[in-house]
């Protein structure tokens, strides 16, 4: 029986990639000039939208801030003792302190004073050469959480609050351009598979901008707060308090989202490396163990050092990368159905 010439699917997006390495070559170029305009387009909305995107990137900061603040003035509420057996205690109860702080949203410094000192107290009769440490009685300066000096982010000069800006500007053209570019980096690699693969990428466009977009979140709405709680936590062990810069904490929060919405391209890697050749299934099974450990010192280099964020990018990856086995075999399986299918046919 002759051969019977494939359809063309006019609908597939992928169609005509029998081409040259020259023809390869001018495709990569189109690729990444589309994903770089896509790119500049993303990053031109994000200089429109950036003020509330600098204040949004704050905002895990100043949240972990006040909890540390917040924390460390209850613990010196419950440590504290009267300088003397018979002097006043604390001006008010452990549970109107919980009530202002959560319910109220204050935050408070245990401080004491001469109560004879204060202004509007009688005048001191007298010279006296002596401090009187034991006569110090406690009082509570509150102040609202958002206000406090402490839980405020520092610049340390005048341009750096327009480099933030741009930063700012850059995560979310970065952020938004993403799918795009994925898309165009798909694009190309479509372009050298066999017809019943390329159907396969058409379901990889849409898992790899879930998978980029779940690792930007992840990272964003649960990982920092349990690294800066980490970090706060380590400062407190070492006696010192923070003094955070936005410009470093922006450094912090361009690189880890980015890290974990690539990191979580590992299925879809090991899928396109399977289905070139260069390494099977069957290996990705049989080298679990050093997989998992080469997961673990990857995952170590695109965090801060500290264990939270490693373990909450390795943990994922792992997770990942046995779906990446499931996928390889699916895929594969897939493929034999449907050459078979296809020789049948013929």
């Amino acid at each position: 029986m002759p051969a019977v010439a494939p359809t063309t699917d006019d609908d597939d997006l992928f169609s005509g990639s029998t081409m040259t390495i020259g023809e390869h070559l001018e495709e990569l170029r189109a690729c990444l000039i589309r994903g770089a305009i896509g790119l500049l387009i993303g990053v031109v909305i994000g200089f429109f939208i950036g003020r509330p995107v600098v204040h949004l990137i704050e905002s895990p900061l100043r949240r972990a801030l006040g909890d540390y603040y917040t924390e460390r003035a209850i613990e010196a509420f419950d440590q504290w003792t009267p300088r003397r057996h018979d002097g006043p205690g604390l001006p008010y109860s452990r549970s109107e302190i919980i009530d202002a702080v959560e319910r109220h949203g204050l935050s408070f410094e245990l401080r004491e004073v001469h109560p004879g000192r204060l202004p509007g107290s009688p005048p001191v009769v007298g010279e006296r050469s002596a401090f009187e440490l034991e006569a110090l009685e406690p009082i509570l300066l509150w102040q609202p959480l958002a206000r406090d000096s402490r839980v405020s982010i520092t610049t340390l000069s005048a341009q750096e609050a327009f480099a933030i800006y741009v930063k700012a500007a850059l995560l979310v053209g970065f952020v938004l351009a993403g799918p795009w570019i994925l898309y165009q980096l798909w694009t190309f690699v479509a372009a050298g598979l066999y017809p019943h693969e390329k159907r396969i990428v058409h379901l990889f466009l849409p898992v790899s901008t879930v998978l980029f977009l779940s690792g930007v979140a992840l990272a964003f709405f649960f990982v920092f707060d349990f690294v800066l709680a980490y970090l706060l936590a380590f400062n407190e062990w070492l006696g010192l308090d923070p003094d955070p810069r936005i410009s470093e904490w922006l450094s912090f929060v361009l690189f880890l989202p980015v890290g974990f919405g690539l990191g979580f391209q590992l299925p879809l890697v090991m899928v396109f490396l399977d289905r070139l050749g260069i390494v099977e299934s069957t290996t990705f099974t049989s080298q679990w163990r050093m997989a998992l450990v080469i997961i673990c010192v990857t995952a170590a280099i695109l965090t801060p050092a500290d264990p939270y964020s490693m373990l909450f990018l390795a943990v994922p990856l792992a997770a990942l990368y046995f779906g990446g086995i499931a996928l390889c075999r699916w895929v594969n399986h897939s493929s034999t159905h449907t050459a078979h299918a296809e020789h049948a046919g013929s």
